[in-house]
């Protein structure tokens, strides 16, 4: 397969990866499934890891991606090689960029499963109020202080916990396909037609 083939099914797989992280952003903003005032949202839900960083800054370079194949730029002076091997160049920067996009969206993830979910937790055992009763995170393999600690919304650790796992590995995947376009589209820039980078498909 081409250089530019190999790029349009990075650019293939990572559109629908981009388009998951963005559901899962939004239906992080309704913890348990249940519709909550903005001030009881999970801080790390308003960093749009998911949006922004591994939806938004993933879509350009997926689209980058998939143009590479047909690229019919006219190149250098008319050497149609040069102007091609210039698009595989420049698929490195963008690639670069959803490095950074996914890797922001692993990072908030990351914390926000260390951190845990805002939740209403009992005080003295009579009153109630919102909290972040795991900002430790060592509630991980303590699975009976999910109900017990988080009184309200039902599901809410499991709903938080499945949200931004679904994240953070998304991300990794992301990361792992933009770094391996890195890769490519420095052999494709490099060795060009050698390579059999463009010809054919």
């Amino acid at each position: 397969m081409c250089s530019g083939g190999f790029a349009k099914c990075l650019g293939i797989s990572l559109m629908p990866l981009a388009i998951v992280c963005v559901l899962c952003n939004i239906l992080l903003f309704f913890p348990g499934g249940k519709s909550v005032d903005s001030q009881h949202i999970t801080e790390q839900v308003w960093y749009f890891g998911g949006i922004l960083g591994s939806g938004v800054l993933m879509i350009f370079p997926a689209l980058v991606f998939l143009g590479l194949k047909n690229n019919d730029c006219c190149g250098c002076c008319g050497n149609e090689s040069c102007g091609r091997r210039f698009a595989m160049l420049s698929s490195i920067l963008f690639a670069a960029v959803g490095v950074v996009g996914a890797g922001y969206s692993v990072i908030v993830s990351a914390v926000a499963i260390n951190h845990g979910p805002k939740c209403v937790v009992s005080i003295n055992g009579t009153d109630k109020q919102w909290n972040t009763p795991f900002s430790d995170g060592d509630y991980l393999s303590n699975k009976t202080a999910w109900s017990t600690v988080c009184l309200e919304p039902a599901g809410v650790v499991s709903w938080h916990l499945s949200l931004f796992s679904v994240l953070l590995v998304i991300g990794i995947i992301q990361m792992a396909l933009c770094a391996v376009q890195v890769v490519n589209g420095l052999l494709g820039c490099l060795c060009g037609d050698c390579c059999g980078g463009f010809d054919g498909g």
